[in-house]
């Protein structure tokens, strides 16, 4: 089986990427090395090294475990915790089929 490609937009980069330096800052306050983190969160040292980096092919379990590690697991609940354009949404009471359009 043929993998796919992961096309993330520019801005998506910009994120990805910005979210892999304060791990990595985060790792640096806590003066730990790349392969105290990694041993810790059972991953491989260039598996984190990718998410310091903010690749998009690195699972989101591996991003939590590394969080984990540094006692940041709690701003994975953040994710999409102030979903204002969501709740206007629900505010307006938009009605929404089960399923997505057919093109």
């Amino acid at each position: 089986m043929a993998k796919t490609k992961i096309t993330i937009f520019p801005r998506g980069k910009r994120i990805l990427s910005e979210m892999g330096e304060q791990i990595k800052l985060a790792r640096l306050r806590r003066k730990l090395s790349t392969a105290q983190v990694s041993e810790r969160a059972n991953i491989s040292r260039p598996t984190l090294i990718s998410i310091e980096k903010g690749s998009p092919t690195v699972s989101m379990g591996s991003y939590f475990l590394v969080l984990q590690v540094l006692g940041l697991e709690n701003d994975f609940l953040k994710l999409a915790q102030d979903d204002s354009l969501g709740r206007r949404l629900q505010d307006a009471d938009l009605q929404t089929g089960d399923r997505a359009p057919k093109r």
